[in-house]
């Protein structure tokens, strides 16, 4: 098994998905804000961009680079999949598995993750309940992101529209594995939200549309750094 590639606490995940602001040119100046703002602040911030993105800004930025999705197959006849080796050599440090927007069953989450490890890539795992973040636990990811997928792009923050979803998930992955870094989102846009996630036991948060489809992508990703700097690194 490869090394696995290192992050600090707390963080930020920002999710390209596939919109405008985040595609090609504009995806890697959005990664080269990301890169100033993480180098100012001394916040850890990765993105997560486009497949065909990832390989541009890996090589042309510092920023951690993690693929939106990671199929568990291996060399082969697997047409249309995601390979671990292939985003691991295009540059990327880690990968997100099982978005709300890209699920897959429990067990290919399971898989995902083993390949993940496999060749030293970090696993962020997604799940929409704290029961499910529960379930994600026991496959050892190196993390866990709740995100209630009806907050989604809502601009209402799950860390304060359901605050008990993000402390029972906070509650359930620690009964698992203590060291699983657990992260808020859906509904995320604010410094205040971020506090709010904070304070309901997370160590940082995945976020999209709050920074990527902001008016100033900077200041959007500052304001949500603020509350973590104060708090200082974990």
């Amino acid at each position: 098994m490869i090394a696995l590639a290192s992050f600090s606490k707390p963080l930020v995940i920002v999710n390209f998905k596939t919109y405008a602001e985040s595609t090609g040119k504009r995806a890697l100046q959005l990664a080269k804000i990301a890169e100033k703002v993480s180098e100012e602040t001394g916040i850890y911030v990765g993105v997560a961009p486009q497949f065909v993105d990832i390989a541009k800004i890996a090589s042309e930025t510092s920023i951690p680079v993690y693929s939106q999705h990671l199929d568990s197959v291996t060399f082969g006849g697997h047409t249309g999949h995601v390979l671990a080796e292939s985003v691991k050599e295009a540059g990327a440090v880690g990968t997100l598995i099982n978005h709300s927007e890209r699920r897959i069953p429990f067990p290919e989450v399971d898989s995902a993750v083993r390949r993940a490890k496999e060749i030293g890539l970090i696993s962020c795992v997604c799940a929409d309940t704290a029961s499910n973040s529960q379930t994600a636990a026991f496959f050892g990811p190196d993390i866990v992101a709740i995100e209630p997928p009806e907050l989604i792009g809502s601009g209402i923050p799950v860390s304060k529209a359901k605050p008990e979803v993000v402390s029972d998930t906070v509650s359930f992955v620690q009964k698992v594995n203590k060291g699983i870094t657990i992260l808020c989102g859906a509904g995320i846009t604010k410094g205040e939200d971020v506090e709010a996630a904070l304070k309901l036991g997370t160590e940082g948060v995945l976020v999209a549309s709050g920074i990527v489809r902001a008016k100033d992508q900077r200041e959007a990703l500052l304001d949500l750094v603020r509350p973590m700097m104060s708090q200082g690194r974990l």
